[in-house]
Formats: C-alpha cells, structure tokens, sequence
C-alpha cells in the first residue's frame, strides 16, 4: 500500500511539473507575442519620429536658404548704397565749383562786352588795361578749377556742345559749320555747363 501511495504521488506529482512546465510555455508564447507587438509598436514609432526628424530638417534648410538669401541680398544692396555714395561724392568733389561758375559766367560775358568797345582817350586806355587783367584773372581762377571754354568757330556743330540760334547760307562753308559766336559756352572738366550760342551754316 505504501508503494500503491507512493506511485500516485509521483503521478501527481508529475502531473503538476507538466502543468507548470505548460503554464510557464504559455506564459512564455505569451511574453513573445507582446514583446513582438512592443517592437513593432517600437519600429512604428520610430518610423514616425525618424519621418517628423526629417520634415524639420527640410523646413530647417529651407529656412537657412531663405535667410541666406536675404543676408545675399541685403549685402548687395548695402555694397550698392555705399558705391552710389561714393560716386555721389566724388562728383561733388569734382564739380564743387559748377555753382560759383555759373554765377560768374554773367560779370565775364559783361567784361568781354566791354572790351570790345574800342579805346581812344589816355584815360579810357588805362581803364581798359585794368579791365582786361581783371578778366584774365578770372579766367586763369576759373581754368585751374577745371573751367574750359568751348571751342566753336570753324568746328562741326555738337548739340551737345552748342546751341544753334541762326542758320545761315555761306559761300564755300560745308553745311553744319559753326560760322559765328554769340556767347561763349564752357565745360567743368567733362560737364557742359553752358553750351555756346552760335550760328550755323545750312
């Protein structure tokens, strides 16, 4: 009888071990479905992080583009402005003098008028001899800030230079020959400042 127990305690018992050793089977199956469907999850998750990484990287770029050019721009405009004011500095440097120029052209068209009176007495001979040092004076002032007078007579016509006011027929005169002077015209070293008032042939 002891041995009949013994036996069915075996029994039993290996009977439990089978049980347990089939829950822990289960148990385990169990374990590798949800680690399975965690690493999926996982690499889902991934994925969408990796995609949503990448769509900032892209808007970042973009944005380093845009703000690149801008910087490319701004820089081309500013290298512009300071060329524009160089230019714009250099001309009033270089023409600083156009203004008292023009002011002056007046009183020198009076005193070569002037002079053109013929002098006869002692005294009005004097005069004009102090008249015409003044005139040259000016000129010679005039000449070394750049002033130059425009040549005329016997040159082609240039409406850049001149300003017709006549034209006339001349005898063995080309057509568009300056023939005659009204007023003097002058330059500020490549400027016109006044163009010559002159007569024309046809």
């Amino acid at each position: 009888m002891l041995a009949e127990d013994k036996t069915t305690m075996n029994e039993e018992l290996q009977e439990e071990v089978a049980a347990e050793e089939k829950t822990e089977a289960v148990f385990e199956e169990v374990k590798q479905e949800e680690t399975t469907a965690e690493a999926e999850q996982g690499a889902d998750s991934l994925d969408k992080d990796l995609q949503a990484a990448n769509a900032k990287i892209a808007e970042l770029e973009a944005k380093i583009e845009s703000e690149s050019n801008r910087y490319l721009r701004l820089q081309a405009d500013f290298d512009n402005s300071r060329r524009r004011a160089k230019l714009d500095l250099e001309a009033a440097q270089t023409y600083r003098a156009q203004s008292i120029v023009m002011d002056l052209l007046p009183a020198i068209d009076n005193f070569e008028r002037a002079m053109k009176v013929e002098a006869t007495e002692e005294q009005a001979k004097s005069l004009y001899t102090g008249m015409e040092m003044v005139y040259r004076g000016l000129l010679d002032a005039l000449k070394k800030e750049g002033v130059q007078v425009i040549e005329s007579v016997g040159t082609e016509f240039d409406p850049h230079l001149h300003q017709a006011v006549m034209q006339v027929e001349v005898e063995g005169t080309e057509p568009n020959i300056v023939v005659e002077e009204f007023q003097k015209g002058y330059k500020l070293k490549d400027r016109v400042i006044r163009p010559a008032m002159v007569k024309v042939s046809q």
